[in-house]
């Protein structure tokens, strides 16, 4: 698309493609399949998926349906939920996707992540960390879909991550997920200052100046957005509507 990487951000719940708002209140967007070919239309450079039933309910990933999504799309694929362990991931890559991504499992068990860097390369495995902020301003990484509180500072769970070799590291504010009300800058740079590998924007854009504040004021290194390609208008009527480029660039003042 651009010289930025901007990241369609897809949740999965049993066989269609959802959106929450702060991971409530899931609203059905549509057959996956048919999501998808639209994104192919539109030439996004990569897609996340995110199954956000499968942690909670403690359910393998839907290797079938993950391959026909696989199958399907042209461009790289990265999956995350459910994953435990090591096998999973090599049915994940075997089927057609480049990257997975773990949250919860690695704070059961960072080992995983860097016997997983180690296997297949940090280029395939991604921490995407889950981040809310308390009424008093701190940040704290949370798990299983927010429900459970880690204790952690994100920044110093990314530096921990980062230690155990993984390529990328995908920041999520839960409190702006869905708003389309813009990033949370200062959570971003934050951790962007913190590691040296890629850090990629999670929650909240609503329009392309968003992109270029995550990239400028939050230092990140590409954008992950949702709701932004899957509504439209102020009444969020379900429609795919992906930045042309040139709308990207000259968001970024390359033009």
């Amino acid at each position: 698309m651009s010289q930025l990487r901007i990241i369609p951000s897809l949740l999965l719940r049993g066989t269609g493609f959802y959106k929450t708002v702060r991971f409530k209140d899931p609203v059905y967007l549509g057959d996956p399949m048919n999501i998808l070919r639209i994104f192919n239309e539109k030439e996004v450079d990569e897609i996340v998926i995110f199954d956000i039933a499968a942690t909670p309910q403690t359910q393998e990933p839907n290797y079938s349906l993950l391959q026909d999504m696989a199958s399907e799309c042209f461009m790289p694929l990265a999956y995350g939920g459910g994953i435990r362990n090591l096998d999973q991931m090599k049915k994940l890559f075997r089927i057609g996707f480049e990257k997975v991504v773990v949250n919860s499992s690695a704070f059961d068990g960072p080992e995983l992540l860097q016997k997983a860097a180690q296997i297949f390369g940090s280029q395939s495995v991604v921490v995407c960390i889950d981040v809310k902020k308390s009424a008093f301003g701190s940040y704290e990484a949370v798990a299983v879909g927010a429900r459970r509180q880690t204790g952690w500072k994100p920044e110093e769970w990314a530096k921990h991550v980062a230690g155990l070799g993984v390529g990328e590291i995908i920041i999520n504010s839960v409190d702006h997920d869905g708003t389309m009300q813009g990033y949370d800058i200062p959570l971003l740079r934050r951790v962007a200052d913190a590691v040296k590998v890629p850090v990629i924007a999670s929650g909240g854009a609503g329009k392309v100046q968003d992109f270029a504040a995550a990239i400028k004021d939050g230092h990140a290194s590409a954008c992950a957005a949702g709701a932004m390609f899957v509504f439209q208008g102020r009444h969020r009527a379900v429609l795919i509507n992906v930045p042309s480029p040139k709308e990207v660039e000259a968001a970024l003042g390359n033009n």
